[in-house]
C-alpha cells in the first residue's frame, strides 16, 4: 500500500500537464491544487478526484468510492471519489478527469469571487468599499484584477491622505490576509513602490509650478 507521501508525489508526476500542484494538509489528509484551486484529496494514501460532470459521467460505467472524512464521530461524505487502480493505469482518462475537476473548481471559485463584497476582504472598511466604487472598482474580483498598486493609485487620484498603510490593506485583501501579516518581502517592495510614487508626485508638483 502507498503512503499518503508517494500518493502525491505520483500523482504530481501523472498530472503535471495541470500545473504546478501544491499540496497541503486538510481533513485528515492533504489537498493538491493548481493554483490554490483544489481539485483532490489524498487520503491514507489514496487519492480523490472532485465531482466534475465528467465525472458523474464516468461514474455510470464504473462505481468509485466517496471519501469519507470522520469529524466528531460522524461520518461526512464528500463530493471527491477515490481513483482506483483501473484508473491508475489509464493515464489520459485519469488526466482528462483531473483536468475537469480542476477547471469546475476554479469556475466554481470565480463566481464565488465575483460576488463577495469589497467590505467582507480582509482590511476593507465599509467606507473604503464605497471608495473603490467610486474609482471603478465594484467587486472582489475586479479588485484583485486591478492589482493593489493600481487600485491605490486610483483611490490617491480621489483622496491625496491615503498612504502606506491603504497600499498594504489593499494588498492584504487580495492575498486573503491582515496586513499585519504580510511577508516583510512584501512589505518592503510596496514600501520602495510607494516612496517613489511620491518622490515622483512631488517632482512633477514642483515641475508644474516652475512652469507658471
Amino acid at each position: 500500500m502507498k503512503t499518503s507521501g508517494q500518493c502525491i508525489e505520483e500523482s504530481k508526476k501523472q498530472l503535471s500537464a495541470l500545473g504546478k500542484i501544491e499540496s497541503r494538509t486538510q481533513f485528515g489528509g492533504y489537498s493538491l491544487s493548481v493554483e490554490k484551486v483544489v481539485f483532490a484529496l489524498v487520503s491514507e494514501g489514496e487519492l480523490y478526484l472532485r465531482a466534475s460532470e465528467k465525472m458523474q459521467t464516468y461514474l455510470q460505467h464504473r462505481r468509485l468510492q466517496p471519501f469519507i472524512f470522520h469529524k466528531r464521530g460522524q461520518c461526512v461524505s464528500l463530493n471527491y471519489y477515490k481513483v482506483d487502480p483501473v484508473l491508475w493505469q489509464q493515464s489520459d482518462a485519469l488526466l482528462e478527469l483531473s483536468h475537469c475537476s480542476l477547471n469546475e473548481a476554479r469556475a466554481l471559485r470565480e463566481s464565488q469571487l465575483s460576488r463577495q463584497r469589497l467590505k467582507d476582504l480582509p482590511n476593507l472598511s465599509l467606507r473604503l468599499e464605497i471608495l473603490l466604487k467610486e474609482v471603478g472598482i465594484a467587486s472582489a474580483s475586479h479588485l484583485r484584477a486591478t492589482g493593489a498598486r493600481q487600485s491605490w493609485v486610483l483611490l490617491r487620484q480621489k483622496n491625496k491622505h491615503l498612504g502606506l498603510k491603504t497600499l498594504y490593506a489593499l494588498q492584504g485583501a487580495i492575498f486573503g490576509q491582515h496586513l499585519e501579516v504580510l511577508s516583510v518581502g512584501v512589505r518592503e517592495e510596496l514600501k520602495h513602490w510607494y516612496l517613489q510614487f511620491e518622490q515622483t508626485s512631488v517632482h512633477s508638483a514642483r515641475k508644474r509650478s516652475n512652469d507658471f
